[in-house]
């Protein structure tokens, strides 16, 4: 059964922090990107961070680098996402993504992906 799980949301003050964490099972994972997204309410989805298979993060969101750190560990099927110095506007559904493609192509594109998690509720308040 193909599973991505995410954890870690919750509700903090601006300024604090949170580790979502997205656990892969079901699926093969060391070979593929993966990226983390969020859509907030009334907002489209938009690319968070993206890591390649290596673990290279390939892109941050504009309103994000600086602030958030993503990682995997192949080991464990596991990708994260650091969140420091949360705003407000952070506030949203976090997702994590596998790619659709084997191997080192990334994308901040959601057409790209064809496995998505649940999502996780971010709740930032001022």
């Amino acid at each position: 059964q193909v599973q991505l799980v995410e954890s870690g949301g919750g509700l903090v003050q601006t300024g604090g922090s949170l580790r979502l964490s997205c656990a892969v099972s079901g699926l093969p994972f060391s070979t593929y990107t993966m990226a983390w997204f969020r859509q907030a309410p009334g907002r489209n989805r938009e690319s968070v961070a993206v890591l390649n298979f290596k673990g290279e993060v390939t892109s941050y969101g504009d309103g994000v680098k600086g602030r958030f750190t993503a990682s995997r560990d192949n080991a464990y099927n596991t990708v994260y996402l650091q969140m420091n110095s949360l705003r407000p506007e952070d506030t949203a559904v976090y997702y994590c993504a596998r790619s659709r493609y084997l191997g080192i192509y990334a994308s901040e594109n959601q057409a790209d992906y064809n496995y998505w998690g649940q999502g996780t509720q971010v709740t930032v308040s001022s």
